[in-house]
């Protein structure tokens, strides 16, 4: 029977690694499928890894109705046995339920990947409507780390070097605390760090006040 899988985990966690393994997997077992993302760091139309790979997909926009376009290419005898999502956080909840309805009138399996809350601790609209009615939920295995080694469990966006819980919902930048502060980037942190707002940068600055000795 197919089924709607939602694959979730904080950015680092593999999930777009996981969606082109999928990909690749089913694809060598002989079943044609559509690559989908929405708002990839690297660009648009592309599924992009951390690890260095790549795939070409189509760009999901606020007017793509994947019943419509999947039924469509169904009646021009393609063969749709498969969708890989990505990015579904930034998906409408109404395309998680077109995405559902390919699923329950079609028999296409859908496997979804995405992470569920934003820098604010709130869930996104896409992974909220997915939680509620996909046929699993699966959390990723490959844990991600704050700096101070807990397991990271929520995103924290940085602009120009502060970590901020206000501003627009969806602003696309990368998982790199380290480089240099200019721009937005995102971290994983602890519960702990995250509501305290101590960042590795901001940690490392405090490490190196206490540890410099006062001259007067």
């Amino acid at each position: 029977m197919a089924e709607l899988v939602f694959f979730s985990g904080t950015m680092d966690s593999g999930k777009s690694t996981l969606a082109l393994q999928t990909h690749h997997n089913h694809s060598n077992a002989g079943r044609s499928g559509l690559v989908f993302s929405k708002n990839d760091r690297h660009g648009i139309s592309q599924i992009s890894s951390r690890l260095g790979l790549t795939s070409e997909a189509l760009e999901v926009v606020k007017e793509t109705d994947f019943h419509k376009l999947v039924t469509q290419k169904l009646s021009q005898g393609e063969i749709v046995d498969y969708l890989i999502c990505d990015e579904v956080q930034f998906y409408t909840p109404e395309q998680i339920g077109q995405l559902a309805r390919l699923v329950d009138d079609l028999e296409i399996d859908v496997f979804t990947f995405g992470i569920t809350t934003d820098f604010r601790t709130e869930l996104f609209p896409g992974a909220k409507r997915l939680l509620e009615i996909a046929d699993r939920v699966n959390m990723l295995q490959v844990e991600t780390l704050c700096w101070c080694g807990k397991k990271a469990t929520h995103q924290a966006r940085i602009i120009n070097g502060a970590m901020t819980v206000e501003g627009e919902q969806v602003v696309v930048g990368d998982a790199i605390p380290n480089a240099k502060p200019e721009g937005v980037v995102y971290e994983v942190l602890c519960r702990k760090h995250h509501l305290r707002q101590v960042t590795s940068r901001i940690a490392k600055q405090e490490h190196i006040s206490k540890s410099t000795l006062p001259f007067n």
